[in-house]
């Protein structure tokens, strides 16, 4: 390999997977820096042709990761063609997965980077969710896809959480009878906010639980029977004026619930894309 020979890397994504391939590889003959050209995103049939002739004039590989059928059939032909060594980096492993798993592939580009998306929207959800837990930063609200309310221990938290992994960003608002609720609980959407209640003798028997596991007397205020239905009908007329769905929780598992939740949230999407359509 002389100081005027390239290596190109043609992709119809990034080129990052053939760009550590070729330089693995060139370590092997002592290259541990080669001229590399990339180019990316190659969708037309023309992008090829060009890069083909520059390879041709200047005597270079090329090394690809070409997904999109009829660009690879080409890029071969016209490389066999013209002389120039065009190497499939991905296609052995194609191969090999077609045969053990008797399934064809996609055939589509950017798989991975739109892995990737999803990969960072839902970390970027979980610290949402992880901000804007138990009223912190109420102004965080406006913001959400979706706003959990409800009294202590009504499963807020680790619903929370359940769908932010699922990529939403959830804030949630405890309801206390002597703490006024943020005043943008009013301003968002009405579907955009989920009322959780729960029976009062399984509040009951949560709260003292819980009172058990910090070592305190079940006989405090935080389990008391009284005390506790009249954060439920405080909670209940809030969220009546809000205008939000409510799910009772008493025997749901976290996942049934988010379940519910999506599927309202869906149903509202879907009705404000047919409004405007």
């Amino acid at each position: 390999m002389n100081t005027n020979e390239l290596i190109y890397i043609i992709s119809d994504s990034v080129c990052e997977t053939a760009e550590t391939m070729v330089k693995a590889v060139a370590s092997q003959f002592n290259r541990g820096e080669v001229r590399i050209q990339h180019i990316s995103y190659v969708e037309d049939i023309k992008d090829l042709k060009n890069i083909i002739t520059a390879s041709k004039e200047t005597n270079s590989i090329i090394a690809y990761t070409i997904v999109v059928p009829f660009l690879k059939q080409y890029l071969d032909h016209k490389a066999r063609e013209e002389g120039v060594i065009a190497v499939d980096l991905m296609n052995p492993l194609m191969e090999a997965f077609i045969q053990k798993f008797n399934k064809v592939p996609k055939g589509e580009p950017k798989l991975m980077r739109k892995l990737d998306d999803d990969y960072f929207r839902r970390v970027e959800a979980i610290e949402f969710a992880v901000k804007h837990d138990d009223g912190q930063d109420p102004k965080g609200i406006k913001f959400a896809d979706i706003v959990l309310i409800g009294v202590s221990r009504t499963s807020k938290t680790p619903l929370s959480m359940y769908l932010a992994r699922k990529g939403y960003k959830v804030a949630n608002i405890p309801l206390v009878p002597e703490i006024a609720p943020p005043d943008y609980l009013f301003e968002i959407s009405k579907n955009k906010c989920v009322g959780l209640v729960i029976t009062p003798d399984k509040l009951t028997g949560i709260r003292r639980e819980r009172l058990k596991h910090l070592g305190l007397t079940s006989d405090a205020n935080y389990a008391n029977l009284k005390r506790i239905f009249q954060e439920l009908e405080y909670a209940e007329n809030l969220m009546k004026r809000i205008g939000c769905p409510i799910i009772n929780v008493s025997n749901k598992a976290i996942e049934e619930t988010a379940d519910l939740i999506l599927a309202m949230l869906k149903k509202e999407e879907s009705y404000i894309i047919n409004k405007f359509v």
